[in-house]
């Protein structure tokens, strides 16, 4: 006998053939344990749960038999093969809509760029309707259902999907799940009157809970946005806003706004969304007495949201926004009894590879690869050296504490803990323009970000060719800084991941300064890694004369190579090996090695056995001198 929650599931979906039903079916089944069992969890004790659930699968069912044929296609492509974003071919792009095509359709315009990079997957940051005036980068959603004027229609974007699709790239959307703009049609209710919108937010009538859950629970724009709630007139009382004053938080004890979310992240899977980045994951749950992060409610929801995309849009792939430290971040991927994201971005090591090129040592690397859990089947980390967001190295602090090298200087300080926040504290000053640096007498590499205590570690913006030294250069030094630049990406590609490329990144981009005379940006220094595209840049990228020729030459030689080797594939067998302090040696497998100097001076590592450079075809063996800032990629010569 059918159950009535299937009941619920397929009456909502009458038109769609029988070969198509079954399939729902099927997959409902597989994932009706962990859908009923998460959900059930976080909202059984609230009346009327039964009907609740029934009327949520109803919804995802007509999202299921709305899903275009071309999408359902793709479904069964990627059901048959669940590893289709693994594999070296794999590469990804992020860029802001605006800066880097003016509009959805100029982003369609670059498609060839991005076939000539080898580019299979776009993250395009925010481009739905954003709050009217400050928005955070487009961060505060006004509509998750229409696209922001400024880049286009509803229209464009359905037009860009098929192109995308057309080419053999995935689109990456931004879903902010934590929180809407304060302008959000929920929250314009909200401050109607509406009591169900209300009970869509956090809201206290005076700051006596408020107060208690300030004690245990961080800030995260400690200057230009204090505290975590902001005191609203309308709303009679205090909204809880964990980032600025016009993000309010969702309430997701409330079942009606996970329904919402579900449904507004559907719509968007059959627009053509083939990834969502999830944002703001670890902040979705709030309990007194915590940091409010990373709760078990927070995965629940996340797991409960994974089983809906597997029943009606089983293509689509889940991406975690958590930056978070590495032991907290494989219950973003879940496991067999309950999968949550099919990827994660693996901030640890990004920070790592910076802090390495900053202490001249690859000791903060081989501690973070150390603590790099292998993952569940079909799931993936991703890499990548910069992008629209600060560099936290507040997620190193197991690593600075923990690694080696740092045993003797803690004891001889009074402990870890007060050591790694002053070694990570000098990682981020370096970036700063600290002595030493690179910013040599000139323009500091990058800008401290939420900065008040010169002591700590704050996080630290800048394009990655600016941060490695370039813009402040004189043209002696621009080619360290380019290797600097280089290696860093290189790492990037052969590390275990699915590799993503910021926009500009791959021209040795710099930073754009011009923020600071924009009033709606000037608040925010992380407006200085998001320029325009560079048009003049783009033009030299064939010339290697010019510091984009280099890097875009470099960059691609090193493309090339990882899409002939399965060896570097994001599941492939990962080893460190025994190095020389300012060495990272990285094996993949027993028949690829990557060897990384950190430092400036020259640097040597004995080879067992005969290796071809997978560059040059020079076969090497014994001791292999790097040149500064250099790094050589290996395959074992027979």
């Amino acid at each position: 006998m059918m159950s009535p929650p299937l009941q619920s599931l397929l009456s909502a979906m009458p038109a769609l053939p029988e070969s198509e039903r079954d399939a729902v079916t099927r997959r409902y089944g597989e994932q009706e344990g962990v859908l009923y069992r998460r959900l059930s969890g976080l909202y059984g004790g609230q009346p009327g749960f039964q009907q609740w659930y029934a009327d949520l699968l109803a919804q995802v069912g007509r999202l299921a038999a709305a899903r275009p044929a071309a999408l359902q296609a793709q479904d069964a492509e990627r059901l048959a093969r669940p590893d289709w974003f693994l594999d070296q071919a794999m590469l990804g792009y992020c860029a802001y809509a605006d800066r880097f095509g003016g509009s959805l359709a100029g982003v369609a315009r670059r498609i060839p760029h991005l076939q000539e990079l080898g580019v299979r997957y776009l993250h395009l940051l925010p481009f739905l309707r954003p709050r009217a005036g400050e928005n955070d980068g487009g961060f505060a959603v006004a509509s998750f259902d229409d696209v922001d004027p400024r880049l286009g229609g509803n229209a464009d974007l359905d037009a860009l999907t098929a192109q995308l699709r057309a080419a053999g790239i995935s689109l990456c959307s931004d879903f902010i799940l934590n929180h809407v703009a304060d302008d959000h049609a929920w929250a314009q209710g909200a401050r109607g009157g509406d009591a169900a919108l209300r009970g869509y937010f956090h809201v206290f009538p005076d700051r006596v809970l408020p107060d208690r859950y300030e004690r245990t629970v961080g800030q995260v724009f400690p200057q230009v946005a204090p505290g975590n709630f902001t005191q609203v007139d309308a709303m009679g009382g205090w909204v809880w806003t964990t980032f600025y004053p016009y993000q309010w938080d969702l309430n997701y004890a409330n079942p009606a706004v996970f329904a919402e979310m579900a449904a507004a992240l559907l719509r968007l899977a059959n627009r053509g969304v083939e990834v969502f980045r999830l944002d703001s994951t670890a902040f979705l749950w709030k309990r007194e007495g915590t940091n409010c992060m990373n709760q078990p409610e927070a995965h629940a929801l996340l797991q409960a949201l994974r089983a809906i995309v597997a029943i009606a849009a089983p293509g689509v792939l889940l991406k975690a926004e958590a930056i978070v430290p590495i032991a907290e971040l494989p219950a973003y991927f879940g496991d067999a009894a309950g999968p949550e994201c099919h990827i994660a971005y693996h901030s640890s090591l990004m920070a790592a590879g910076w802090g390495a090129l900053a202490e001249q040592d690859g000791a903060l690397l081989r501690e973070v690869l150390a603590r790099t859990p292998d993952l569940p089947a079909d799931t993936s980390w991703l890499s990548y050296v910069r992008c629209h967001d600060d560099i936290g190295w507040n997620v190193l602090r197991a690593e600075a504490e923990g690694d080696a090298a740092l045993a003797a200087a803690a004891a001889a300080e009074g402990g870890g803990k007060q050591h790694a926040r002053a070694r990570l504290a000098a990682i981020a000053n370096f970036y700063g323009g600290a002595a030493g640096s690179y910013a040599d007498g000139a323009l500091p590499a990058g800008v401290a970000f939420q900065s008040s205590d010169p002591n700590a570690a704050h996080g630290s913006n800048g394009m990655a060719a600016a941060l490695a030294g370039l813009e402040a250069a004189s043209p002696a030094l621009r080619d360290g800084a380019l290797r600097r630049a280089l290696l860093l990406h290189g790492l990037a590609l052969c590390a275990g991941a699915l590799p993503v490329l910021y926009m500009g990144d791959e021209l040795a981009q710099c930073n754009d300064h011009g923020y600071l005379a924009r009033p709606e940006h000037a608040m925010d220094s992380r407006w200085l890694q998001r320029p325009a595209f560079d048009e003049h840049a783009f033009e030299q990228r064939h010339d290697a004369s010019t510091a984009a020729g280099r890097m875009y030459g470099g960059l691609r030689a090193l493309l090339a190579v990882r899409r002939r080797l399965d060896a570097l594939a994001a599941g492939a067998p990962r080893t460190v090996l025994e190095s020389a302090p300012a060495v990272l040696a990285l094996a993949r497998g027993p028949r690829f090695l990557a060897l990384f100097n950190f430092s400036g001076a020259a640097q040597r590592h004995t080879l067992e056995g005969a290796w071809r450079d997978s560059l040059t075809g020079q076969v090497c063996s014994g001791v292999v001198e790097l040149a500064p800032w250099a790094m050589l990629w290996l395959e074992a010569a027979r």
